[in-house]
């Protein structure tokens, strides 16, 4: 008797596979426009964009039921920049910035090149801390999400790259959706644009437990190994967040810690953000508060450039990598706290949306920042909708910042303290 009960136990457990239901979905998202913007300098002042609203991807997302409450997932998201069908960008401003630099300044023996070189090494410096590209320098095909995962009755347990726990809370009260020239995290972070981040949106090397509950709790936790984080340089990092989403209420709040390359800490964040909907109205209000003592790109950006200060030997090598290192430790440190407010109102197939946007910046000078944003947005189907955008930013002190895009830091304004302002028009198609 014993026999057969095994025997079926075991038959079953082979048949299984070929009973789940189980299903591969294809989709994705075709986002872009014409910008016009007005950043000084010799930035131009018209320009087509990839991923204005929504940044453009390809996915698979497949599901495989296996009964009693399992099911076995996966997720694969490609970036695409329709511009030029890369999977790589930069910063849509053509300006630099000089502000992770700011104080830093070489004196060279005339034996060494004396001031020309010393000039020039600045100079190569500056050139480093501004790179042509920016989003997905690891050039990763499946840059957006690559995920697989269990779905259990007792909750979720996900391994990849994902959305970190405070990003998730961060953009779920962001008016603008993540996108467009006036989302919320336009102005998040600290003078130097993506190099000075103020969230980190996803990790690599990342483990996750999700659940959620039948009257609207949502929870997760997430644990990164070393080389998580957003650019993959972390040593660790983890992040949790909790969110009610029902009766017309999309609420949380969500903490995320990262670490450099070698365990010191790096950048910390902390969200509490949400939405209330009511008739034709959706209300947003949020703070977000950011930290980072301890850059990975500062770990980075030495490590690039040890060749060249080993060049002027063992003395003054170490001189000049210390000068360096001082300065990008000072400038690369964030201390601020974000505000966010703002509103939907529908109207047949279009909506109005407006926010405003303060980054106060905690640090000694005080690079304040304020991002004003309007828009409309319009249905022209279940699938595709046209959208009109207008954002204004005015820069404080060594503020920098400049007006992008889902896809695309903004960069940078010609001179510290200079406004950013422009238009943004788009069409997107989600298939």
């Amino acid at each position: 008797m014993k026999a057969k009960l095994l025997a079926a136990g075991i038959a079953a457990v082979f048949a299984a596979p070929a009973m789940a239901q189980s299903s591969v979905t294809i989709y994705g998202i075709a986002d872009a426009g014409v910008m016009y913007v007005n950043n000084g300098g010799g930035d131009s002042k018209v320009k087509l964009v990839s991923g204005i609203a929504d940044g453009s991807r390809l996915g698979f997302r497949g599901t495989e039921d296996m009964g009693g409450g399992y099911k076995a997932i996966f997720n694969l998201e490609a970036r695409v920049e329709l511009d030029n069908g890369k999977q790589q960008t930069g910063n849509l401003s053509s300006n630099q910035t000089m502000a992770l630099t700011e104080g830093l300044t070489y004196t060279l023996p005339a034996a060494a090149g004396g001031a020309a070189t010393a000039a020039k090494l600045l100079a190569g410096v500056q050139a480093a801390l501004n790179p042509a590209v920016n989003v997905n320098i690891n050039n990763a095909l499946f840059d957006r999400t690559s995920m697989v995962g269990l779905v259990t009755p007792a909750g979720a347990i996900l391994l990849g790259r994902m959305y970190t726990p405070g990003y998730e809370v961060l953009a779920a009260g962001d008016v603008f959706e993540s996108g467009t020239a006036a989302g919320w995290g336009g102005i998040v972070g600290g003078t130097g644009g993506l190099l000075t981040a103020g969230v980190s949106i996803r990790s690599d090397k990342s483990v996750q437990y999700r659940i959620e509950t039948p009257n609207g709790v949502k929870a997760a936790l997430m644990y990164g190994f070393e080389k998580s984080g957003y650019v993959g340089m972390d040593k660790r990092t983890w992040g949790a967040n909790v969110r009610y989403v029902a009766n017309g209420w999309d609420v949380g709040l969500g903490y995320n810690y990262g670490t450099d390359q070698v365990g010191e800490k790096g950048l910390v964040t902390t969200t509490l953000a949400g939405s209330y909907s009511t008739g034709p109205w959706k209300i947003f209000a949020g703070v977000h508060e950011q930290k980072n003592p301890n850059s990975v790109i500062i770990r980075y950006a030495m490590d690039t450039l040890a060749p060249t200060f080993a060049g002027f030997g063992t003395t003054l090598g170490p001189i000049l990598s210390a000068q360096t290192r001082a300065a990008l430790q000072r400038n690369f440190n964030l201390d601020a706290i974000s505000y966010q407010a703002g509103f939907h109102y529908r109207m047949g197939q279009g909506r109005v949306m407006a926010s405003i946007v303060r980054q106060d910046d905690k640090r000694a000078d005080a690079s304040d920042a304020t991002q004003y944003g309007l828009g409309y947005d319009y249905n022209l189907s279940k699938r595709t909708d046209v959208y009109l955008i207008g954002a204004y930013i005015k820069n404080e002190n060594d503020g920098q910042y400049a007006i992008g895009a889902a896809s695309a830091s903004g960069g940078f304004t010609a001179k510290p303290g200079m406004s950013s302002k422009g238009v943004q028009i788009g069409m997107r198609h989600r298939f």
